[in-house]
């Protein structure tokens, strides 16, 4: 395995383990619930929404990567960039952006 050393060479690999649109909205599904479990602990300042916001949103985003993409969660080797790639993809689709990254990602890890 490849050992990344820029958040960006990280990022096109991170697409890359999340070809399917399946994987990707239980991603967007485990984000979302994490930004309202995030509102809730802030508003009720209650710190276990928080607990229940990290729950919510890894175990959206490993049953994606189990059992539709079949492939390993990048959280157990990169968990800090993979957090950060849950929300730059959760944001480059909210934005419309997301199949154009994707292609520019595709292009540069087959020119490797």
């Amino acid at each position: 395995m490849t050992r990344h050393t820029t958040y960006s060479a990280f990022f096109d690999f991170y697409l890359s383990e999340h070809s399917r649109s399946r994987t990707r909205a239980l991603h967007y599904i485990g984000s979302s619930l994490g930004i309202a479990a995030l509102i809730m602990a802030l508003a009720q300042r209650q710190p276990l929404w928080l607990l229940a916001g990290l729950v919510a949103g890894y175990g959206f985003a490993w049953i994606g990567h189990f059992f539709v993409e079949k492939n390993r969660p990048a959280t157990f080797t990169y968990p800090l960039w993979s957090f950060m790639g849950d929300y730059h993809m959760f944001a480059l689709w909210l934005t419309g952006r997301l199949n154009t990254r994707r292609a520019e990602a595709e292009q540069r890890l087959t020119a490797l």
